[in-house]
């Protein structure tokens, strides 16, 4: 079993014990993503660390999303909510790297990438979601791409 998948258990029986209702709540959301990714194809498994902190991220982004959702219907309450979960959630994430970072980074994964002709978008990706590895969002990702291969 994965290290974060045990933490999270743990931390959600402390927060029941606690009655903490937002955290109790968020932590039940984000364990039934890891059992349903976990179950998720032909065979079930256990996810390993990076696949539990891909599920993480995954449910913290749809957070953000609902809460913009919410703020842009006018409907605050809801949205201060959905933000209040991905709190939760992003307690459990690896810290977003910086933009200096960022560039730094991606300047580094495109050395040596062919930046010619038609694939070169893809192949820069590929390259610089490497050498991120879920420390940034892959639109931050995407933006720092295009402005380094000039598109």
């Amino acid at each position: 079993m994965s290290m974060l998948k045990d933490r999270l258990e743990t931390d959600l029986r402390t927060a029941m014990k606690a009655r903490d209702e937002l955290v109790t709540s968020t932590l039940r959301m984000a364990l039934a993503a890891v059992r349903n990714a976990e179950v998720a194809g032909d065979q079930a498994r256990e996810l390993g660390e990076d696949e539990v902190q891909a599920v993480l991220t995954r449910e913290a982004k749809k957070r953000r999303e609902a809460a913009t959702a919410f703020a842009d219907a006018g409907r605050a309450e809801q949205a201060e909510r959905e933000r209040a979960e991905e709190g939760v959630l992003t307690g459990y994430l690896p810290s977003q790297l910086s933009d200096e970072e960022l560039t730094g980074i991606v300047a580094q994964a495109l050395t040596g990438v062919d930046t010619s002709g038609r694939g070169a978008m893809g192949q820069a990706m590929k390259a610089a979601q490497g050498a991120v590895a879920g420390r940034a969002e892959g639109g931050r990702v995407a933006a720092e791409v295009r402005r380094q291969l000039g598109l």
